[in-house]
């Protein structure tokens, strides 16, 4: 199996409060380059996300769409129907990539995942993956499955790096997705820059001068640099939450920055476990 055609950089969408202003923001992003964005059942913001792509002056295949299905709807029936109730609130006939949102609650390998093959064949959507799956849940998650797995989201950036789940996506050739890739703010190093706004996210604090040095020594952000740490790894994509036209255009630039072989060997040395989104039923707390 070959790596999906799937933007590097996308948009993430979370946010506890303001959903209704994603309507604009996500026409703001397709119009400065964005053409990957992501969301979740969850996040209850697919209809304002719905009402932006549908005023976007793009066609739909031009933009790649990721949604995601809550733990609570992941029965084989509800997986189906609260399925097409995206659909209608994102106004599209299908999303490119589908995602088990968490392995936990009405989780069961056999049933949601057949559930899964099934809007697959139907054509409602084009791509399956999962998100905060451990290695052996993805083992069995590609056992069960029809359809090739084509994705797992994970939260990772510089201090929490992943590599046990980065090379398992290289070794099965399937796309990495990071989420909180600037670990919520916290790679700027000041309280006042952190963008905590998740129940689950548990604020951090510790010396970021490493990213503060590289970002220095190339004249750009420290959300500059971590991104373009994300995208010089294979298999590796990013979805960065972005509020701003100006943080916006910032993360997109990341694409073009380069960091040498020393600077991406210094942010690999970092040796952090801080995971900032870490609910109980999180697979790695069984």
């Amino acid at each position: 199996m070959s790596l999906v055609d799937l933007p590097r950089l996308g948009l993430g969408t979370y946010s506890e409060g303001d959903r209704e202003q994603w309507t604009e923001r996500v026409q703001t992003a397709l119009d400065v380059g964005y053409r990957h964005v992501d969301t979740a059942q969850g996040y209850g913001n697919e209809a304002y996300l719905g009402d932006g792509l549908a005023n976007a002056p793009l066609d739909r295949e031009e933009i790649f769409l990721a949604t995601k299905v809550a733990p609570d709807n992941l029965g084989y029936e509800d997986v189906l129907s609260t399925v097409e109730d995206s659909l209608d609130r994102l106004r599209t006939d299908y999303v490119d990539l589908l995602y088990v949102h968490w392995p936990a609650e009405a989780y069961d390998p056999e049933e949601t995942l057949s559930a899964f093959d099934e809007l697959r064949d139907r054509g409602a959507i084009r791509h399956v993956g999962v998100s905060n799956f451990e290695p052996d849940q993805l083992d069995l998650a590609r056992d069960v499955l029809d359809a090739p797995l084509v994705a797992h989201q994970v939260e990772c950036h510089p201090f929490l790096q992943q590599e046990e789940l980065r090379a398992y996506a290289r070794e099965h050739d399937h796309w990495l997705v990071a989420y909180c890739p600037l670990a919520k703010g916290e790679i700027f190093g000041t309280p006042d820059d952190r963008d905590i706004d998740d129940p689950f996210a548990t604020p951090i604090e510790f010396d970021v001068s490493t990213i503060q040095d590289i970002a220095a020594k190339h004249d750009v952000s420290p959300a500059q640099v971590s991104l373009a740490w994300l995208l010089s790894k294979d298999n590796v994509a990013t979805i960065p939450k972005a509020s701003s036209e100006a943080h916006m255009r910032d993360n997109l630039t990341a694409q073009t920055l380069e960091l040498d072989a020393e600077d991406v060997e210094r942010i690999d040395a970092i040796d952090r476990q801080h995971r900032l989104i870490d609910p109980d039923f999180g697979a790695w707390n069984r």
